[in-house]
C-alpha cells in the first residue's frame, strides 16, 4: 500500500516544478522600449530606430499589446516610412520598410496569443523589428514582475 503513497507526492513535486519556474506579472499597463538600432554599415536608409511595446496585463496574463517603431528622432515609423520627402525614390526600400512596419502588428498580435516572447514567431525581412520587439517586451515585462 505504501508504494502508492508516493503518486501524489511525485505529482505535487511535478506540479511544483512545473509552476514555479513561471514569473507572475503584476496587472496594469507597462511600457517597454529597445535599445536603439543603427546600420553604420548602409548609413541613413538602413532602418535605424527603436521600438517601444505597451502591455496591458490582466489576471497575470498579456490581454493588449501595442507595438510601433520609431527614428532616430522620434519620428513614428508609419506609412510614409521608406519615402524620401513623401516620394517613394526607392520602391525595394520602401517595400521592405513597409513590410517591416506591417510585422509590428504581428508581433504584438502572437504575443497576445502565446504569452512568451519568446514563442513569437520572426517575420522574414522584419529581423531587425523582431529584435527589437524582444527587447522592449522583456523590459515592459520586468516592471511588471512580482517580485
Amino acid at each position: 500500500m505504501r508504494k502508492y503513497a508516493i503518486i501524489p507526492a511525485l505529482f505535487a513535486l511535478a506540479l511544483c516544478l512545473t509552476a514555479c519556474g513561471e514569473k507572475s506579472y503584476a496587472d496594469g499597463s507597462y511600457q517597454g522600449r529597445s535599445a536603439d538600432y543603427i546600420n553604420e554599415e548602409e548609413g541613413e536608409e538602413a532602418g535605424n530606430g527603436y521600438g517601444v511595446v505597451n502591455l496591458t496585463i490582466s489576471g497575470g496574463q498579456i490581454t493588449a499589446c501595442e507595438y510601433k517603431t520609431y527614428e532616430l528622432d522620434g519620428t513614428l515609423k508609419d506609412e510614409e516610412y521608406g519615402k524620401e520627402n513623401g516620394e517613394i525614390k526607392n520602391k525595394d526600400f520602401y517595400n521592405k520598410a513597409q513590410k517591416a512596419r506591417s510585422a509590428c502588428d504581428n508581433y504584438a498580435q502572437q504575443l497576445v496569443a502565446k504569452q512568451k516572447v519568446k514563442d513569437v514567431d520572426a517575420i522574414s525581412g522584419a529581423t531587425v523589428n523582431y529584435n527589437e520587439f524582444q527587447e522592449a517586451v522583456d523590459d515592459a515585462l520586468k516592471q511588471a514582475e512580482q517580485k
